[in-house]
Order: structure tokens, then C-alpha cells, then sequence
């Protein structure tokens, strides 16, 4: 490569506000006012910058025999570092950045001073060996003060350089962006491993065989953990490939390029490191509501007909969905080896994809779903396209700055043809007025970024580039995706479209997130072992900034399967429904031989009861996404995120939080029924059965994933968890409550886990489409508990702004979790809530509450102003009921069962997959005990036959005659029930 002695590197084009101070630099803060203070050389002279006053940005110049460091100061916890072998820049010159930057305006430390080759904040130390250029970064806020790295020079001269940085105290490191370990296991940390850039370039899809062809993205930020609290993150700012040896002491980093540039962040702990490293490379805005649903894809709808088919099937089914993903077929006439390809028309094939624009309004205004549609940077020869394109040097060339564009032959499934310039913004501006503008005006609502690591490439190719003076291949490589990325964004804005961009992007460097971008796994192989590596590939990642990730469901090479593909999808589709955003099924289907939904594979009942869960959940994981926005907070991040000094969640894959209230166990294993749960320190709550958890740092063994007859994967709830939910049933279409009767349900739920510390949680809401909510067109309503004694207080506060379309008036109803006891009394506002006999009673009334057995009281309080506070206080303390059932003349075939089924939440509310299972205790007589029955309360139920084999939500025959009815008494037993068949 050619190499000058100094590069100055593109800043980024879009740059954020600078964000509020955390707590802790307003605590290190000395002054309001600003004071800006000379760069400083090195000198033996000490200089201090008075506490009353806040520095600039601070920067100093080491010179050694090696060659030269620049240290610069942007926060009290935050230092940025240039070394290199060249002409030193002096340091009145500003560190240059790449595009994975999107902050530079930091406003410097709040104190400064130099001492000799020491340089410090009032939050880092870095000490400098002008001998050698290594620097040691300690962290002044600990007491003692603790060192956190020495970072020295590999091979300063050379082409391929790097760092070596002392392991010091750190026991665990984390991040390094998306690289699968084979094994199939979900655990694992990069301490004690490498991680080689794929190829010669870096980002590349690799193939192994228990992963498949999965995605590599090189997103190079580090976080480093050590005992007490110790650690510290490291952010490498270079576009080309990258090693990270960590198998050692020191770690090293090697990569190429003509100076070494990186960050090193100071913080109490990891959240904090986290923000950090999202305020400089920019924190995710929020998705269009819809991206929380599910999306239907393969590879790939032939026609409309297809589409409807599996839609209707899915609405009759009761699978509420809220998009279908459109491969490359939307354009059809994909041509392998073929300059007539239709590879990069971006327009509708009409002939099986006719009147496309009423179609797509007719999915939007009728039926609730969206369309994204793919693209690839391709573009076949033989278009007008390719021409246009070519004459106005939008193509990536073969060489030079004149020569004509690269014509691209390997791997030609797709045809054969050019690749678009993502470094020239000009041709992004083109391609997203002429091509995806267009799209968007039609009423589509997302873009699939496909091959975007490049896939297929000429080596010795030419682009005008992202570095200066840098036109080769290797110095946009893997920064690729990110300025493809970063085309759609800046497209919506020349637009002026006030619509949310959606991206889903195969290939990524550092800050792609900021440009509303999710990622996922690539080319996935059918396997159980993938599905497990998945799950830590989703914990580095999310450390890497990415909140929004996942995988195709079920995987995309089905030729790999090797196990049960109705079980592999099943757990893939239980643990995607928790952990993946969006939440796709996709394979390869061009046979159309396989099924992609999930009502037409798998445990569908299973599959329907994980899916409503994550519908249900909806208003929480927007709520996260909000905060994701505006703190830098992660939306699904690894324990150890939360409790880094607990041993035993340092390398842990196979346990993942949703925000930091519920905890969520990975199931990834052939004949999978329960699993052994660890519980850091605390109160939890079993998020089905409502069973209350006291755990002091230790696992729960032999946790059922079957329930009810349904796998759902083991979910606690953290006491003082408050979950807003909203309401799903089998006529739900879409996560704007819209349903198939007409109607939309929008009153506000909650689930409220008592905790004798008072919590709250802010639910967010917004119009879910636009970005007005950038404006301020959002409305926060806090939801907070408090206990004393055997009473429960729910407070739902007046809620705070508006947006288009926001109720003023709403129902509110309360789920709250009551600890081995039931309610004797709810109030609002002190006035007593009329008591409910059942939930059939509930439910017919506007207002009221009642006891469901379980652990659980539920109330409501009807509709009211959304501009007022509500408190509902709830008297707990009476104890639940249980009841002797027997069924007789149950005879049964094999595979079949006798269950009791009510209309008591615990016998299952008249839902059959959910019926308390009798035993053959004088067979053809079945019997049982069901507890947890409400008190005071009269009970409905029939004898049922169901069969065991699968997950069927459907009765083969029902006890004849009327229901059975019996009372519960306030406390005790209710007796026994018999009825017979």
C-alpha cells in the first residue's frame, strides 16, 4: 500500500449534540464557565489549570525514539491518542477521526495539569516513557488509584503495527463486535482468546461447520473488567483489519495504517463505559415502532398470492405480524452469470408483483403490516442503470481515477456487473433520490442491506474513498457497510422525510447503530449449536453498541440440519422472540419446499404463546429503545452488563436481561426440558407462575421450559420490575393493538413485582412511525410501586407531552404480583374498587378488580384523563384456595390425557393449553389438586381429553352437560369437585 507520513481523516458528517453531564462529571465538574488553555509540548515545566475554571479539549506531544504520541484530553474520562513513526502533527492539530466517530465537540476536562511526561484530568492519569512511547492510564477517582493499562508501540515502523496493552489487573474483556466461536456453546468472554479480522480485509462472511456462513463485523471497542469494580474501555479507531490477541499478558492489537489511533475511557462501572462509548460513536434513535413485531421473510416470495396466502393463514391462526421481509424476487430476473441480471433495478417486477403502490397501501390501511425491501450494492452491466452510474463515476473502478468501473464475475449468482461507491456521498445522494426515495413515497417502510461486507469485490479496485489520499481497496473495506448505512440516512434527510429510517444491515463498523441500522448473523446454518453460539455472539454485540440485533430463525442453510427441525425451530423461535430485534424467520426457499412462519413449523402453539409474550411486552421494549436513545442504555444486554463484580456472570452467554428487569435463560439444546437457572443476588419472580425467588448469588435447578405443555424459555422478573404490557388475544394484528374485529386496544398495563425499595419505570410512547418524537412529540408516564406492610401502592403518574394521535382519555389496568397472598380490598384514589368474582366478571365490567389465583390480583380503573395521577392501593394478605378435582369414565388412547379445565387463572381460563393435567390414580378415574385458586370466588370447569404429544391447543372431547361449579372460601381448601366423562 501507499503510504504517507500523515493522514488526515474524513470527520464524520453527522455529529450529535453534546449530551448532559452524568452524575459523575458534574460531581468532577469545578465550574460552569468555560476557559480555553493553550495546547501543551511535553515539558518538565508543571502546569495546572485552576479548579475554578473548565478547561478545552487538551493536548500534548511526546517525542521518542520510536516515533511519536499525541495525547488529547476530551473528558475527564475520555483520552484520545495518535502514535506513529512519521512527521509528528504538533499539538495544535486536532486527532483525526473516521466515520465511526460521531462526537467531536467535547468541551475538554474540568481540570487539567502536566507534570513532566504525566498528564492528568481529574479523572485519568496518563504517564508517558518518552524512550519507549508506552503509556500508562490510571483511573484517579479509586481509591487507591488504579492503573489500568500500559499501552506500548509493536512495530511502529512497520506496515502491520500495533498495541501492546498490559492485562494489569483485568480478569474478563467483552465487545470486538460479531465473531462466532465455534463449539456451540452461548458462554465465553475474549480473555483467553484471538480475534483475527476475517480475510485479507477484515468484514467477511466464514464458514464453519458448526455455524454455517455467518457475518463478521469488526466493531473495535473493548471493555475490560477486573475485580472491585475494576475497568476501563478501549476504542481502536483504524479502518483496516484488525488482530486482538488476548491469550497473554500483555493483549495486543495489530492492524495496518499510517498512524494508530484509539480512545481509552474511564467509568465506575460498565453501564457507564457503555454511555460513554455511545455518546462518541452515537446512540441508536429510535425504530419505527413496527420493527418490534414480527417479520416473515424467505428466500424468497415469488408473488403477491404467496404473501396473502401466509398472511391469511396467519390471521386465522391468531399470529399477529407486523411485516414480510421481500427478497431479491420483489425485482425479479435475477440472472446468474448474466450482464442482463436485474441485480440493482431496485423497481418492482409487475409481472408477479403488479400495481404495487395499492398494494402496499392496501397492507398498510387494511391489513397492519409493512414491506422491507432488499438491496445490494450490485448493479447488472447490461442496465441503464449500470451506465448511468458508470458515466457519473458513482461505480466502483478498476484501478484508478479514470479507469472504467470493475466488472464483477466471482460467486455470479446474483449476474454480473459493478459495484456502487458507498465512500462517495454523491453517489449516495443519487441512489437514495432515484431509488429508494421512490420506495419510501410508495409506502415502504424499511431497506435490507444485503452483502455489505463487501461479499464479492475486486481486490485492486479504486473508490474515492474515506481516507485522504486513500483510494485502495483495504481503506474502505470495512467501513463499507457503514457508508451504506449512512446513504439511507442521509437520503431520508435531503428529503426532508419525516419517516424513521429502518436498516438492516448484514456488515458494519463502529457507530452504524447511529443511523438506525439492526444487524444480524448472516447466512446461518440449521443447527442447534448455531443457535447457542448466536446467543454470545448477541452478548459481545450488544457490548459493541448494537442494540438491535438477531438471526434467521430456524437458520438459512437447512441443508445443515442435523437434529429435529420442528424442535430446532421451536427453541429458535422461543429465544428470538426474546432477544431479536426484529424478530425474522428466513431460509433459503427458493424449492419452496420449507416453511418459514411459525404457524406453519414447529410447536405452532408454543410458537403462538412466545410470540404473544413478546406483543405483550411490546410498550417495554419501546420504552428501552427510548431510553437506548437518550442515555446510551442497552435494550437486551448480558448480566454481566448489570453485575459485573458477580464471578459467576462474567462469562455468561446463556442468561440475558431484557433492560434490567427481567432475566431471560437461553434454551439451545436437543431433548431440552428444563434447565439449571442462576439468579444474581436478590428478589425474583418467576415470570409464569408468579413463584417467589429469594437468592443470595445461586442456581435454581431443574426449571421447567415446558409449561402448561408450551416451551417458553425460563423468565425472572426482578422485584420492583415494572413492565408496561399491552393487551393481546387471537384478534391482535399488529403492535399498534390494531385488530381484526375493527378495533385497537390502547388502555395502559402494567405488571408491577413488589419490592420494599421503591422503583418506577417510565413508560414512552410516540407516534411509532415519524421522528417527531425528536421534537419532543412523545409522552412519558411514570408507573411506580412502594410497600408497607401488607400494603401495595401503584402510582401512575400524570403523563408528561403529547403526540399525533395520543388518547387523552384511557383505561388503566394493573397486574400485580402479591407474594403468596391474595387482595381483601383495591382503592383508587381512596375510593374502594368494586371486588370481581372471576375474570369473566372482570372483564364484562368497566372498573373493579379481582383476585386470579397465582399470586396475582388484577385491577382496573376505567377510562380516565390521562392528564391526572392514579393511585390504586392494594390490601394483600389473604391466602389463596385449593380444590381436590376428579374426572371419571376417562378413558383414553395412547398419547392422550385427562385435564381439568376452568375459568380460574389456574386451571388455565379456559384455555386448553393451559388445563392442570390429572393422574390416572384408579384409571379410568383421573385426579388432582389445583392451587392457587382465588379466594371468595366461584369456580367453572370441565373435565377435558387433550393430547401430550406436541403442544395442541385444541380439546379432542369435552366432560358433557353443564359446567361444573364450586366456591372458594376465603382461606384453606375448597374441597373436592367430581364430574365424569
Amino acid at each position: 500500500m501507499n503510504r504517507s507520513s500523515r493522514t488526515d481523516l474524513h470527520t464524520s458528517a453527522l455529529r450529535i449534540p453534546a449530551a448532559p453531564l452524568t452524575r459523575r462529571r458534574r460531581q468532577l465538574a469545578r465550574a460552569l464557565s468555560r476557559v480555553a488553555v493553550p495546547v501543551l509540548a511535553a515539558t518538565a515545566l508543571t502546569v495546572v489549570v485552576a479548579p475554578a475554571a473548565h478547561a478545552a479539549v487538551q493536548r500534548v506531544q511526546f517525542t521518542g525514539a520510536p516515533g511519536y504520541l499525541v495525547v488529547e484530553f476530551l473528558d475527564d474520562d475520555l483520552v484520545h491518542f495518535e502514535m506513529g513513526a512519521g512527521t509528528p502533527p504538533g499539538a495544535g492539530t486536532a486527532i483525526p477521526v473516521t466515520d465511526q466517530i460521531a462526537k467531536t465537540n467535547y468541551s475538554g476536562p474540568s481540570t487539567f495539569s502536566q507534570s513532566g511526561n504525566t498528564v492528568s484530568s481529574a479523572g485519568l492519569r496518563v504517564a508517558v516513557d518518552t524512550s519507549t512511547l508506552c503509556a500508562t492510564v490510571s483511573d484517579l477517582t479509586r481509591n487507591p488509584v488504579l492503573v489500568l493499562q500500559t499501552v506500548c508501540p509493536r512495530n511502529l515502523g512497520a506496515a502491520w503495527k500495533g498495541l501492546s496493552f498490559t492485562k494489569s489487573s483485568m480478569q474478563n474483556a467483552y465487545g470486538l463486535g460479531e465473531q462466532f466461536f465455534t463449539g456451540g456453546s452461548a458462554d465465553g468472554d475474549w480473555d483467553g482468546r484471538t480475534r483475527s479480522s476475517a480475510g485479507s480485509f477484515g468484514n467477511a462472511m466464514l464458514y464453519d461447520a458448526d455455524n454455517g456462513p455467518v457475518a463478521n463485523t469488526q466493531i473495535p471497542v473493548l471493555y475490560a473488567v477486573g475485580a472491585n469494580s475494576a475497568n476501563y474501555a478501549m476504542f481502536v479507531d483504524q479502518v483496516y483489519k484488525q488482530s486482538w490477541n488476548l491469550t497473554g499478558d500483555p493483549w495486543t492489537m495489530d492492524t495496518y495504517g499510517d498512524q494508530l489511533r484509539w480512545y481509552v475511557m474511564g467509568g465506575p462501572d460498565l453501564p457507564d463505559l457503555r454511555r460513554d462509548y455511545l455518546e462518541l460513536s452515537g446512540r441508536p434513535p429510535v425504530p419505527p415502532k413496527k420493527a418490534f413485531g414480527l417479520w416473515d421473510s424467505e428466500f424468497g416470495y415469488d408473488n403477491w398470492a404467496e404473501i396473502d396466502t401466509l398472511l391469511a393463514s396467519m390471521r386465522t391462526d391468531g399470529f399477529p405480524i407486523d411485516g414480510f421481509m421481500l427478497d431479491v424476487n420483489w425485482f425479479g430476473g435475477v440472472t446468474a452469470g448474466s450482464d442482463s441480471t436485474r441485480m440493482g433495478t431496485l423497481q418492482f417486477d409487475t409481472t408477479n408483483f403488479p400495481n404495487p403502490n395499492t398494494k402496499i397501501a392496501d397492507y398498510r390501511d387494511t391489513k397492519g403490516i409493512g414491506l422491507m425491501t432488499i438491496e445490494e450494492s450490485y448493479v447488472g452491466k447490461a442496465l441503464a442503470e449500470h451506465t448511468t452510474l458508470a458515466n457519473q463515476g458513482y461505480l466502483v473502478r478498476a484501478g484508478c481515477s479514470t479507469c472504467a468501473p470493475v466488472y464483477l464475475t466471482s460467486n455470479d449468482w446474483w449476474g454480473r456487473g459493478g459495484m456502487i461507491d458507498w465512500t462517495d456521498s454523491a453517489a449516495g445522494a443519487y441512489w437514495a433520490q432515484n431509488k429508494r426515495v421512490p420506495l419510501v413515497n410508495s409506502g415502504i417502510i424499511g431497506h435490507w442491506l444485503d452483502l455489505g461486507e463487501p461479499e464479492m469485490y475486486d481486490a485492486n479496485d479504486w473508490t474515492q474513498g474515506i481516507l485522504t489520499g486513500k483510494h485502495a481497496h483495504a481503506d474502505y473495506h470495512n467501513l463499507y457497510g457503514l457508508e451504506w448505512a449512512k446513504s439511507v440516512a442521509a437520503g431520508y434527510t435531503a428529503a426532508g422525510s419525516t419517516q424513521r429510517p429502518f436498516v438492516l444491515a448484514r456488515a458494519g463498523a463502529g457507530g452504524i447503530q447511529r443511523f438506525g441500522t439492526a444487524m444480524w448473523s448472516g447466512d446461518i446454518g440449521s443447527k442447534l449449536t448455531a443457535l447457542a453460539s448466536q446467543q454470545n455472539v448477541q452478548m459481545q454485540i450488544s457490548m459493541s453498541g448494537i442494540d438491535y440485533f438477531g438471526s434467521d430463525v430456524g437458520g438459512f442453510r437447512r441443508e445443515m440440519l442435523n437434529s429435529d427441525l420442528n424442535e430446532l425451530y421451536t427453541q429458535w423461535f422461543a429465544n428470538s422472540a426474546w432477544f431479536d430485534i426484529p424478530l425474522r424467520p428466513h431460509t433459503e426457499n427458493l424449492c419452496n419446499c420449507y416453511q418459514t412462519s411459525p404457524n406453519k413449523i414447529g410447536d405452532t402453539a408454543s410458537n403462538l404463546a412466545n410470540l404473544r409474550q413478546r406483543y405483550e411486552l411490546t410498550p417495554y421494549y419501546y420504552s428501552l429503545a427510548q431510553q437506548a436513545a437518550v442515555t446510551g442504555d442497552p435494550v437486551v444486554p448480558p448480566l454481566v452488563w448489570a453485575y459485573q463484580n458477580d464471578p459467576n456472570v462474567r462469562e455468561m452467554g446463556n442468561e440475558k436481561l431484557i433492560g434490567k428487569d427481567l432475566l431471560v435463560a437461553v434454551v439451545a439444546g436437543a431433548n431440552e426440558r428444563q434447565r439449571n437457572v442462576y439468579l444474581p443476588t436478590g428478589t425474583w419472580f418467576d415470570y409464569r407462575t408468579n413463584a417467589k425467588y429469594v437468592s443470595t448469588g445461586q442456581w435454581f435447578n431443574n426449571v421447567p421450559a415446558y409449561v402448561n405443555g408450551k416451551f417458553q424459555l425460563p423468565v425472572f422478573a426482578r422485584a420492583g420490575a415494572v413492565l408496561p404490557t399491552m393487551f393481546v388475544d387471537d384478534k391482535t394484528m399488529n403492535v399498534f393493538g390494531k385488530r381484526t374485529d375493527g378495533t385497537t386496544r390502547n388502555e395502559l398495563r402494567a405488571k408491577i413485582y413488589p419490592s420494599a425499595t421503591s422503583s418506577s419505570f417510565p413508560l414512552v410512547e410516540d407516534d411509532g412511525v415519524t421522528t417527531a418524537y425528536q421534537g419532543g412529540a412523545k409522552r412519558t408516564t411514570t408507573i411506580g410501586q412502594t410497600v408497607s406492610g401488607s400494603t401495595r401502592t401503584v402510582t401512575i403518574g400524570a403523563a408528561s407531552g403529547t403526540y399525533s394521535g395520543a388518547p387523552t382519555t384511557r383505561d388503566n389496568v394493573v397486574e400485580l404480583i402479591t407474594d403468596g397472598s391474595q387482595a381483601s380490598a383495591v382503592t383508587l384514589g381512596g375510593v374502594a374498587l368494586t371486588q370481581r368474582a372471576n375474570k369473566a366478571a372482570f372483564d364484562a365490567a368497566t372498573s373493579g378488580w379481582y383476585n386470579a389465583g397465582g399470586n396475582l390480583v388484577v385491577a382496573k380503573t376505567g377510562a380516565l384523563a390521562v392528564s391526572s395521577a392514579k393511585t390504586l392501593v392494594f390490601t394483600t394478605g389473604q391466602a389463596t384456595v385449593s380444590a381436590s378435582i376428579t374426572c371419571q369414565n376417562g378413558t383414553t388412547t395412547s398419547g392422550q390425557s385427562v385435564y381439568a379445565l376452568g375459568s380460574a387463572t389456574s386451571m388455565g381460563a379456559w384455555s386448553a393449553t393451559d388445563a392442570v393435567k390429572l393422574s390416572p390414580t384408579s384409571y379410568p378415574t383421573w385426579s388432582g389438586t389445583v392451587s392457587n385458586l382465588p379466594p371468595n370466588s366461584t369456580v367453572e370447569w370441565k373435565c377435558i381429553k387433550r393430547q401430550e404429544a406436541g403442544v395442541p391447543n385444541t380439546v379432542d372431547a369435552y366432560q358433557p352437560g353443564a359446567n361444573n361449579v364450586f366456591s372458594t372460601p376465603a382461606s384453606g381448601s375448597a374441597g373436592s369437585s367430581t364430574a365424569s366423562f
